[in-house]
């Protein structure tokens, strides 16, 4: 394997076992906040048992989320310094800002909401959980930013072989986040939706068969239904986020779509039908109608513009080249020197001197797949929460039975299986570039960096995230089987009196 093979190997591993983590952290963060904050409205013990309770399981998750991302901004430098070096004015930027500012509201206030329970009143306690989770927020939008412009770069400028910030304001409004980070946000809520509703769902039947306290099956029976409306109405969310990203990736990377949809031919008065599996069309014109476009683009087609006219952006009503951004438009006569006459990438690998040449259409196998899997299995978990709701409806705990078990372990893995499926399809989609249409990825590598130190460096990766796994799995399923705590014994006279229980 080349250098840039396994460099992205390396990444792309890291990357997904990264995201595992993360979605579940900005949504139950707001989950445990809501918990807290109708506990402190009602008074009613059982908001605050599931507080404590869903509390622990999102600080387990948290710790393992913050390891995990270190070395994901460790890589940059490590195996892609080149990147770095023409990019990092504009990709750091956001980095920065992330680390400076929702880094350490998370930490601080997060660490005020552990150890403040019997220090801190009770509304001072509660706005600590609430500005914890706005720090995850606030990382959310620097960390999508920074990926969108990966995507589609807006608000720089080219000079002197390097990328330069321009407008940052630019890089906050680009189109690309816009919608990514609204359906990234969704699919969280599906995450952390599906989680609280399965857990909850699994004590309630576990704890129901062996006769648990009743106080204890109504608080996991709201805690089912919480959690599943969360899972529904976010599932709802997604897709609709989900249609203008969609819509704005036709404009933005049409070779990304092309290869999602598998359109590898010019159908009749442009109407592209629908694809199920490869080659089994359905619907003709519904990409049309789904996409918002008379003008299908198709891979051949884009192969050929590519190879007149380089890397651009097209009208999609016509099909036409128009010029790219700035950043693009300065860069169009390296681009000029990339590539072939089919329209292929041709680069020269700078520790060998070797060339490579690789096709400018991504794989439209694994985007296509990838897309369609992200779609299909979070909708699996959609459904999911509909029968949770059917079956938790009114004060109705189900009788034990091996299949509602299974269908509750099974059941906060689907959006964990969906959201790695949708990074995959991100970021192989932009492929053969790292910042499209800008860099190509082979030209972001560290040129002294060969193939044994990044195997070696994988493997070990791997191998920690491995130990990671069994730990983080391991503490879940122990706090989990704990269930609920007893209830606890508080008195608080007023507001501003310390509540006399610890975490």
């Amino acid at each position: 394997m080349s250098p840039d093979t396994v460099s992205r190997w390396q990444f792309g591993v890291t990357t997904v076992y990264h995201f595992l983590f993360v979605p579940l952290t900005i949504s139950l963060s707001v989950l445990v906040a809501v918990l807290q904050t109708i506990w402190v409205k009602k008074g009613n013990d059982a908001y605050l048992r599931l507080t404590k309770f869903f509390g622990k399981l999102f600080l387990i998750n948290f710790a393992m989320g913050v390891v995990t991302g270190i070395v994901q901004e460790f890589q940059f430098g490590m195996n892609w310094s080149e990147y770095s070096r023409v990019v990092g004015d504009i990709f750091g930027a956001p980095l920065a800002l992330e680390a400076l500012i929702a880094f350490f509201l998370e930490s601080v206030f997060l660490g005020m909401w552990v150890f403040g329970w019997d220090r801190l009143s009770k509304g001072v306690h509660l706005a600590t959980i609430w500005l914890g989770a706005a720090g995850t927020f606030i990382s959310s939008i620097f960390i999508i930013a920074a990926n969108a412009w990966m995507q589609n770069p807006t608000g720089a400028k080219w000079n002197n072989g390097r990328a330069e910030l321009a407008d940052f304001l630019a890089v906050l409004t680009n189109p690309v986040f816009l919608t990514q980070w609204p359906h990234t946000v969704a699919a969280s809520f599906v995450t952390g939706g599906a989680f609280m509703a399965a857990v909850a769902a699994y004590l309630a039947i576990k704890k129901n068969k062996e006769a648990a306290p009743k106080d204890d099956l109504v608080a996991y029976g709201k805690a089912v239904k919480l959690g599943a409306w969360v899972l529904i109405v976010a599932g709802v969310g997604t897709v609709l986020t989900g249609d203008l990203l969609g819509k704005q990736m036709v404009q933005t990377q049409p070779t990304k779509m092309a290869a999602a949809e598998n359109i590898t031919k010019t159908f009749a008065d442009g109407k592209a039908p629908f694809q199920i599996l490869p080659g089994v069309e359905l619907f003709p014109g519904f990409l049309n109608f789904l996409y918002g476009t008379d003008h299908i683009q198709t891979i051949p087609d884009l192969e050929q513009q590519y190879a007149d006219n380089g890397f651009m952006q097209f009208d999609s009503a016509t099909g036409q080249p128009v010029a790219g951004n700035a950043l693009q438009q300065g860069m169009a006569s390296n681009l000029n020197t990339l590539k072939d006459s089919s329209g292929n990438i041709v680069w020269t690998d700078p520790a060998s001197g070797k060339e490579y040449t690789v096709s400018s259409i991504p794989s439209s196998t694994v985007a296509f797949w990838s897309f369609r899997l992200m779609i299909g299995v979070g909708m699996l978990a959609v459904l999911g929460g509909i029968l949770l709701l059917v079956l938790f409806r009114g004060a109705r705990i189900p009788s034990p039975s091996p299949l509602l078990t299974a269908g509750a372990v099974v059941l906060p893995l689907l959006p964990l299986v969906a959201n790695s499926f949708g990074w995959i399809f991100t970021e192989m989609g932009r492929q053969p570039w790292i910042v499209n249409g800008v860099l190509p990825t082979a030209q972001g590598l560290s040129p002294s960096v060969g193939v044994g130190p990044v195997w070696f460096s994988l493997i070990v990766y791997t191998l920690v995230y491995g130990v990671l796994a069994v730990v983080e799995v391991k503490l879940m399923l122990k706090y989990i089987n704990l269930g609920l705590a007893a209830k606890p014994q508080v008195s608080v006279k007023d507001e501003a009196e310390p509540l006399s229980f610890a975490y």
